[in-house]
């Protein structure tokens, strides 16, 4: 169990009350004074608090630490902010905060690899190397396919059951944005797994697993299979029905992260919440559909007796019924 977590069960405070006694030295583990709110303590060890304790250091931070290790440090990126710089050279990303974090905790000139990206516009859990040889360890682990990364999306449409997205990916479809390639075009090897959480007729909370990672690669994926991520003003057609729920940026969230420790091997699982931009219109669109019977014939009912259609080897996915 998370050491903060602990805390906050066993002595009732919140999470983040919790996350700032642990980084201000207030909280001893087995006699021991712990400043990692992501260190893992087993259920039974004696942990002690002491709110009166005068802070030991100041961390200064705008990053939310989801799991913290000599090796490597795992983030939870907000929805706005780049993970790295562009060519214009932005100054604020979550690269550059993630420095500031590590030099006013640890002080000295601290170093960053950075291990993979998540789009501007999507939140959640990130990893970044704290070492050149984790860094390495991380890499090959990408190229393996061996990290776990789950996603959670809302998309357009009633998406009735989960399949497999098996269709390669170009860097300009034509209009100088990604896009499926065409029948004999080579593109990159991309692999998108998905099933439906919930289903709300006008939209669908699912769950996606990648195979592959290619930039865009979940967002290029749906929105050629006809069912785009609510709030994707980029790879939604622009020919297409009015969208019938709004949203201020892409519903996109990294909700889980997975990988093998560089140097122990043992798994490490990190997990970030919804964010409240998420969650409201999550919430909402509960509450519109909670209790509503759709009549005869509509798209909610009928869509359980339809077969999915997915996209298998080079060709272009298929509309998801």
């Amino acid at each position: 169990m998370r050491l903060d977590l602990a805390v906050s069960q066993r002595f009732g405070l919140s999470r983040r009350a919790a996350r700032d006694a642990v980084r201000a030295g207030r909280v001893d583990v087995a006699g021991a004074v712990t400043d990692e709110p992501g260190a893992d303590v087993p259920e039974d060890v004696p942990i002690h608090y002491d709110p009166n304790r005068p802070q030991r250091r100041r961390v200064r931070s705008r990053i939310t630490v989801l799991a913290e290790d000599p090796l490597f440090l795992i983030v939870d990126k907000p929805a706005g902010l780049l993970s790295v710089q562009t060519a214009e050279h932005e100054s604020d990303t979550l690269f550059s905060r993630t420095l500031s974090y590590l030099q006013h905790r640890y002080r000295g000139r601290p170093w960053a690899g950075v291990v993979h990206r998540l789009d501007k516009d999507t939140s959640g859990a990130l990893v970044f190397a704290r070492t050149r040889e984790a860094l390495h360890s991380f890499q090959e682990q990408f190229r393996a396919h061996s990290i776990e990364r789950e996603y959670v999306a809302l998309v357009e449409g009633d998406v009735a059951k989960g399949g497999v997205f098996d269709a390669p990916l170009v860097r300009d479809r034509g209009d100088r944005r990604r896009g499926v390639a065409k029948a004999g075009e080579p593109g990159l090897h991309a692999v998108t797994h998905y099933r439906p959480l919930e289903r709300f007729g006008a939209a669908t909370l699912v769950s996606v697993r990648l195979e592959t990672g290619r930039t865009h690669q979940i967002r290029v994926h749906f929105s050629a299979a006809g069912r785009p991520l609510i709030g994707d003003e980029v790879y939604r057609r622009r020919t297409g029905p009015p969208q019938r729920v709004a949203a201020p940026r892409q519903m996109l969230h990294a909700r889980t992260l997975g990988f093998a420790h560089p140097e122990t091997g043992k798994p490490v699982r990190a997990e970030s919440p919804l964010p409240a931009d998420f969650q409201a219109i999550l919430d909402d669109l509960r509450r519109r559909h909670r209790g509503r019977t759709p009549p005869a014939g509509t798209e909610t009912e009928t869509a359980d007796k339809k077969k999915p259609r997915v996209s298998s080897g080079r060709s272009r996915p298929k509309r998801v019924d």
